[in-house]
């Protein structure tokens, strides 16, 4: 059904003068003209028949225009803003003039894209980029090279189906040939996304990350088969250009997050940053472990310009006593989020001894009072940890992933000691190959580790263990001294270690029975995986 209301029009301008008559008399032409055509547009859409000639040819011209193509612009975009972006999509391919209004900058002031680094990705960002890079206000890029690599066995699975004799280097040159493939397509991916927006004024908050895995099992080889692709270091020098052009051109950008990309922010790349800028931006993030020697993304004299930070994320090695001292001058805001990731290769090429000590701790938490901190820590030995975990240290979140060394018991019962006012989510991973031989932190203790965490926690919502053996009655101890405060327990199926007797007593399957028991003491409302005891309050 359509209403139209008659509103009385204001009376032209210089109505009252010879010229000004011939205005009006112009203007209420056209009135009656857009009337005319409007009156025919409504007959049409009832599909009522007139009488007469003229009537009919008239109608049968308005009945052409009639329909989904003939709706202005602003009307297309005001119902595509009703839709979430999949029928957005679908509704555009009902006529080239939907299609136009689809990319209409109103409707895409977000933009978030997780690519799969593959050859087939490309032809689709470059579309998208072309008709959104101009404008979009909040770009997120995701890039993806494990899954595109497992289908045809991914570094350090053993996929081969080679034996014997030479099988060993069949499978190496096969490895080989995939990642010089997967390296050569995330070049140009990079390319086409920093190319798109490198004179967008518009970009308030710009978020690139590559795939951890890279950096988790081929470290520096990922390196060298860089070389290989790009040996003349051009298209690696355009990325880091064009990077530096997208800060220089920015006018309102707030957030800044670069993760595990392979050669794009250099440690001059912040200069290029406007000092107007600088002073607003909210949250900087530069994590990379692929910078050569003591260098470092970002100095304390390059910090001094962001003092309205309110989150920082950067590698742990980079973050110095002089950088905490910098974030507590009276010029700066206070921070409210530190993120810190601790790998194994910083550690070994940089050295610790320049890390804040608690003092600096204590003087950055007075400053900041409602500072939590995040550390993510990839195969660092047991001794690094005993230095790097200071007793001042907010620590809020704690995520240790390891293929080689294996957390130790002492760590996380330092952690629960140390950090029970303010720990809320604590993640143990350990992703070795051989599922038979998983470490038990409770070996030679009276305590479980991690029953001791959960009964010292007391904030603690978030416990994920993966790789390292939970006995059942642990399990069970956990969800009772945590109760409904634990929001998401999680646990791999083969991390699960029985008594003897409890398996003897039982005539249901073990593992479904430990299910319901830590079901009923955290909350009615859970859910199971396959693979997981995932139990979470809604």
């Amino acid at each position: 059904m359509l209403l139209f209301l008659s509103v009385p029009q204001p009376r032209p301008p210089g109505a009252r003068t010879r010229v000004g008559a011939a205005r009006v008399v112009r203007w209420r032409r056209q009135r009656l003209q857009q009337l005319r055509r409007l009156r025919g547009l409504l007959r049409g859409l009832r599909g009522r028949p007139e009488a007469g000639s003229r009537r009919r040819g008239r109608m049968a011209l308005c009945g052409q225009a009639a329909g989904a193509a003939s709706l202005p612009s602003e009307l297309i975009v005001h119902i595509f803003s009703f839709l979430p972006a999949p029928d957005r999509l679908r509704a555009s391919a009902s006529c080239s003039h939907w299609r136009e209004c689809l990319f209409y900058p109103a409707l895409w002031p977000q933009l978030r894209i997780c690519l799969r680094v593959s050859p087939a990705e490309q032809p689709r960002l470059e579309f998208l980029m072309r008709k959104c890079g101009w404008f979009v206000r909040e770009l997120r890029v995701e890039f993806a090279a494990e899954n595109y690599l497992s289908g045809g066995g991914g570094p350090g699975d053993g996929g081969g189906s080679d034996t014997g004799t030479g099988g060993e280097d069949v499978e190496s040159l096969q490895l080989s040939t995939r990642w010089l493939e997967v390296l050569r397509t995330y070049l140009e991916l990079v390319l086409c996304v920093l190319v798109s927006i490198r004179n967008n004024r518009n970009l308030q908050k710009f978020s690139l990350f590559g795939d951890i895995s890279v950096l988790q099992q081929q470290g520096s080889l990922s390196s060298t088969y860089l070389s290989k692709v790009d040996p003349d270091g051009k298209k690696i020098k355009q990325i880091q250009q064009l990077f530096e052009e997208i800060l220089s051109n920015s006018r309102q950008l707030k957030w800044l997050s670069c993760g595990f990309m392979l050669e794009i922010v250099t440690p001059t790349s912040l200069s290029s940053l406007p000092n107007s800028i600088a002073n607003t931006m909210e949250h900087l993030s530069l994590l990379d472990n692929n910078v050569p020697g003591n260098s470092t993304l970002i100095t304390a004299v390059e910090l001094e310009r962001f003092v309205n930070l309110r989150s920082l994320a950067l590698d742990f090695c980079d973050f110095t006593a002089e950088m905490a001292r910098v974030l507590t001058d009276s010029n700066h805001v206070p921070l409210q989020r530190l993120s810190l990731l601790v790998h194994n290769a910083s550690v070994m090429h940089k050295s610790l001894d320049n890390m804040p000590n608690d003092e600096h701790w204590k003087a950055l938490l007075r400053k900041s009072a409602s500072l939590r901190v995040y550390i993510m820590a990839f195969d660092i030995k047991s001794e690094d940890m005993l230095k790097i975990l200071k007793p001042s240290i907010p620590l809020e979140r704690i995520h240790f992933d390891s293929y080689i060394t294996c957390v130790s018991g002492a760590i996380v019962d330092l952690i629960s000691r140390q950090y029970d006012k303010f720990l809320t989510h604590f993640i143990l991973m350990n992703d070795v190959i051989d599922t038979s031989g998983f470490p038990d932190l409770s070996d030679n203790r009276n305590e479980d580790p991690l029953v001791l965490l959960a009964w010292r926690c007391t904030k603690l919502s978030l416990l994920a263990v993966h790789g390292y053996t939970v006995w059942a009655h642990n399990l069970i101890a956990i969800a009772r001294l945590r109760g409904s405060d634990l929001k998401v327990l999680e646990v791999t199926e083969e991390s699960i270690d029985f008594d003897q007797g409890e398996l003897a007593d039982q005539d249901v399957d073990p593992v479904h029975n430990l299910i319901e028991q830590v079901c009923t003491v955290l909350s009615p409302v859970s859910t199971y995986h396959a693979d997981f005891i995932c139990t979470s309050v809604v």
